[in-house]
């Protein structure tokens, strides 16, 4: 329940006051570990990386203009995959950046690349300059509200972005792919394959 005033902070106070971008360009989210973001170790819990991915993803849609979209098309997004690398431990207190960018598409969905990052320390790399913590790729669809998928045309077309310049790595390309469920329009049964080895 907390991450809902997080996000209309966000949302009411800080996104109004940022620069707008390009719909290629990278947003920077400033937030702080809080207590409820913790776990038993004392070090931000992994999964609260992923909900405060997304607002980090709604600061960028509305500084992009691609937020003032949806609103008018009636369209939302949904995450359909995600993938995230950790690297050092958000600690108490810790104020941190995500850097938000949309990377490009495939034929079916939209990649984007978020990053936590911090000062590098003393000793460490070039001091000041941003230190990766951890790294997340994401790959979402865009629904409408009356129902049905919004075509990846149909989004560059009115988005006015580029596709020339946007540009997805093909190992990214290649994770949405043999990552990705089936269809919500065919059956798709937990089956479990028998482990090699395993007794009867």
């Amino acid at each position: 329940m907390h991450m809902l005033p997080r996000t209309l902070w966000h949302r009411w106070f800080v996104g109004p006051r940022g620069p707008r971008l390009d719909f290629g360009a990278v947003s920077r989210s400033e937030f702080r570990v809080w207590p409820t973001d913790l776990d038993i170790l004392r070090h931000m819990n992994n999964g609260k990386y992923l909900s405060l991915m997304d607002v980090g993803r709604f600061d960028l849609m509305q500084r992009n203009g691609v937020l003032d979209l949806f609103a008018r098309e009636a369209w939302y997004p949904v995450v359909v995959g995600q993938t995230i690398s950790y690297r050092k431990s958000l600690n108490p207190w810790m104020k941190f950046t995500i850097e938000s960018r949309i990377l490009g598409i495939d034929e079916q969905a939209v990649y984007m690349e978020q990053r936590f990052v911090r000062p590098a320390p003393r000793g460490t790399g070039i001091v000041g300059e941003p230190e990766v913590y951890a790294r997340a790729i994401v790959r979402a669809r865009i629904l409408r509200r009356a129902g049905g998928v919004v075509p990846i045309d149909e989004i560059v077309e009115k988005s006015g972005a580029d596709p020339a310049t946007l540009h997805v790595p093909q190992e990214y390309l290649d994770w949405g792919a043999t990552t990705k469920l089936p269809s919500t329009r065919v059956d798709a049964p937990s089956v479990w394959e028998e482990a090699p080895g395993s007794l009867r």
